[in-house]
């Protein structure tokens, strides 16, 4: 039987994807222990262009994420911190915005574009609007996310 050769992940940021599809993935899950281990109310990730910043983000998200297929995971280093695992992988909503895409030649426009991608993150976790972890005035702000006439205060 032949083996199939990985494939190069060039252009794919979807941690998901390159878990799914077989593509070659230097196993950076150790970032996930890191950033648990040594909690910050905030952490600033600086890396030159083309360094995996997004494919890290996406990999936090899902492995925070309550959506998703946790075997993606699966043989690797964060799979062997089955305490971490257990209390914090697929355990919150979790909202992911890129403004990758933004680019604009004027504000307008650059406005419109991020609005439309927060609109997009705000779409993906709607079923929030059940939860009755919110409160009715944090569930109007949340609406307020997905109004296609978002104003620069929103």
């Amino acid at each position: 039987m032949e083996k199939r050769k990985k494939k190069l992940p060039i252009g794919i940021e979807d941690f998901e994807e390159i878990r799914k599809e077989n593509f070659y993935y230097i196993d950076k899950t150790g970032l996930i222990t890191e950033l648990l281990r040594s909690w910050g109310a905030v952490n600033l990730f600086t890396r030159p262009r083309r360094f995996g910043k997004t494919l890290n983000m996406s990999m936090l998200e899902h492995f925070f994420s309550l959506n998703g297929d946790k075997s993606i995971f699966d043989g690797l280093e964060i799979s062997k911190e089955t305490a971490l695992c257990e209390k914090y992988m697929g355990k919150y909503p979790v909202v992911s915005i890129s403004l990758k895409g933004v680019d604009a030649l004027n504000f307008k426009m650059a406005f419109r574009m991020g609005a439309r991608a927060v609109r997009r993150a705000a779409s993906k976790v709607q079923y929030l609007l059940q939860s009755v972890a919110l409160s009715e005035s944090d569930k109007l702000e949340y609406r307020s996310l997905l109004n296609s006439n978002m104003d620069e205060s929103t």
